[in-house]
């Protein structure tokens, strides 16, 4: 295997390193490496490397879980990346690790039924990142007609403790409201959600350059009624 860690010192970019830590406040663990720089190091490891280190290597780096995350998406085998997604996503302590794994993971678009009994393990999670993760699958990978009502079944019970979590969930609703709007109002009508997370949700829509003025005005009076 190439020395990873060698390579991704040699990839560092300092003005990037100093924009990323106002991006994730708290984290420390990183080099600095732009984020298409660290997908193109991920498509000149073979598939064997890939997953000798998905198997043994001690990650340190923030890049170094990047890769990690990138090497699972890569497998076409779903019941390994359900293997390694459930091993890997304890190790998650970001967003942007959280993020960028969770919308790599492209074998979830054929494989939806199967990937959603497996995340359906970690809706109860006191995890903040663990409950991230499902919300950045769900937003990726399931709303549509076949999975929406499923989705807002899911937020109704879910609970949210942290930050991150509770900004995926918010998230996550906007994009139902973008798509599916009449149902996403009615959630807010009849769904007893987190005053928080309704107005972080309403915040997301009204950002949104695809809800119109009138839309937006409708939803800012919303948000300054208190839940």
């Amino acid at each position: 295997m190439i020395n990873i860690r060698n390579e991704l010192f040699l990839l560092k970019d300092d003005k990037y390193k100093n924009f990323q830590g106002k991006l994730l406040p708290g984290i420390n663990n990183f080099i600095g490496v732009r984020v298409p720089v660290v997908r193109k190091l991920s498509t000149s490891i073979s598939y064997e490397e890939k997953i000798n280190y998905i198997e043994n290597y001690n990650c340190e780096f923030l890049e170094e879980y990047l890769l990690k995350g990138l090497f699972i998406s890569d497998i076409c085998d779903i019941n390994l990346v359900i293997k390694y997604t459930k091993q890997f996503i304890k190790q998650i302590d970001n967003w942007e690790v959280c993020d960028i794994f969770a919308s790599s993971l492209k074998i979830v678009k054929e494989n939806k039924k199967i990937f959603l009994d497996f995340i359906n393990n970690y809706f109860n999670s006191n995890k903040e990142y663990e409950k991230r993760f499902v919300f950045v699958i769900l937003l990726n990978y399931y709303i549509n007609d076949e999975y929406v009502d499923k989705i807002f079944e899911i937020i109704c019970k879910v609970k949210c403790s942290y930050y991150y979590d509770k900004m995926a969930l918010a998230w996550l609703i906007s994009y139902l409201y973008i798509n599916y709007k009449n149902k996403t109002l009615y959630f807010f009508k009849h769904c007893n959600i987190d005053s928080d997370i309704y107005n972080m949700s309403i915040k997301k829509i009204i950002e949104s350059n695809k809800v119109c003025k009138s839309d937006k005005y409708i939803l800012n009076k919303l948000k300054s009624v208190q839940k």
